[in-house]
């Protein structure tokens, strides 16, 4: 069994200088933690926020600072990380005792109108690409929009979803708008994937997909990732964390330490927003059973389906606990990794 993690944001943690060889204790993934957890690989994701949407040159040149610091990480930690570009480098990479880091590239906005720079992200070792992120860029709609720009994807997106194809690189059409998703499942000649995301049913927010476009998904062979994050969970944490103003403050004190991740003082007050938020009351692991349970009840393997009922046997009396970190990937919930990996 291989547990894999299909989506980390921690390129941008290298980049506020987190290292990940040290157990940090307001960091919810560093080298420590995996291990502790059980965790095989993860993907680590260049997210590229959606300021920079308008301007592909700037989004590119901070996605080469990210996979510069992910490298860079890699060789700081020879003993304990290597990067993985395929399943077989994966398996010796445990063989060998070492954690697999897999690249995704968060958004698209860093490819601009040149599709040449598909092969590029493919060299680096970037398998898959989530197309958008909080905006709609060139490629598509994003869910988090009200004014669509597309309609789905764009006549570019069309062309980049049938590149990535050719490539070998996974489309992830988390955080892409409803309409974005029926059109890769249409224009893509493979399967696609939700790398974080969650059940519209069970918690209405609109980074989460419906039973419709859950089932459209399994049949096209693709998968979804449950997305651990709260808001996607619960949405009853959603008004827990309004009601505690801590994303509002966090928002300024966070801009203002990426800015300057050196300044001590900044960090303090950054490492401060993140403790806030540790003692939030969270949900428990039922939910991520909860939403995992959603998705096999709309699968239309029944063998697929009475294999993940197996496997949720196996999550036992960990349920009534709480979300913290990458530790709490016990080797009970790995698994799922069977069938939601």
């Amino acid at each position: 069994m291989f547990v894999l993690d299909s989506h980390c944001d921690t390129p941008s943690q290298i980049l506020r200088l987190r290292d990940l060889s040290i157990d940090n204790e307001y960091a919810h993934v560093d080298f420590h933690k995996l291990k502790a957890g059980g965790v095989d690989g993860a993907f680590f994701a260049l997210y590229i926020p959606a300021s920079l949407d308008s301007d592909p040159s700037a989004a590119w040149a901070y996605a080469m600072k990210l996979y510069d610091g992910v490298m860079n990480s890699l060789k700081e930690n020879p003993e304990r990380a290597a990067l993985a570009t395929s399943r077989e480098e994966a398996l010796e990479n445990k063989k060998k005792g070492l954690f697999s880091v897999f690249l995704a590239l968060e958004n698209a906005s860093p490819i601009g109108d040149s599709i040449e720079r598909l092969q590029m992200l493919y060299d680096m070792g970037i398998r898959y690409i989530t197309l958008c992120h909080t905006g709609n860029n060139g490629v598509c709609d994003s869910c988090a929009t009200e004014d669509k720009r597309w309609g789905g994807l764009s006549p570019f997106g069309k062309e980049l979803v049938a590149e990535m194809n050719r490539l070998g690189i996974l489309v992830d059409v988390s955080h892409v708008s409803d309409d974005t998703f029926y059109d890769v499942i249409s224009c893509s000649k493979y399967p696609v994937v939700a790398t974080h995301s969650c059940c519209r049913a069970l918690a209405a927010h609109p980074r989460n997909l419906t039973d419709e476009m859950i089932r459209s998904l399994a049949e096209k062979g693709g998968v979804i990732q449950i997305n651990f994050y709260p808001v996607f969970l619960d949405s009853e944490f959603t008004s827990v964390l309004k009601a505690s103003g801590i994303m509002e403050r966090g928002e300024v004190i966070e801009h203002e330490f990426i800015m300057d991740p050196a300044d001590c003082q900044k960090r303090e007050a950054w490492n401060a927003v993140q403790k806030e938020l540790l003692h939030l009351e969270r949900p428990s692991y039922k939910l991520i059973a909860d939403h995992i349970d959603h998705v096999v009840d709309h699968l239309q393997q029944v063998g697929q389906e009475q294999r993940s009922r197996e496997c949720y046997q196996l999550f036992g009396d960990v349920t009534a606990g709480k979300i913290a970190d990458v530790r709490c990937f016990c080797h009970k919930i790995a698994s799922f990794s069977d069938f939601c990996v």
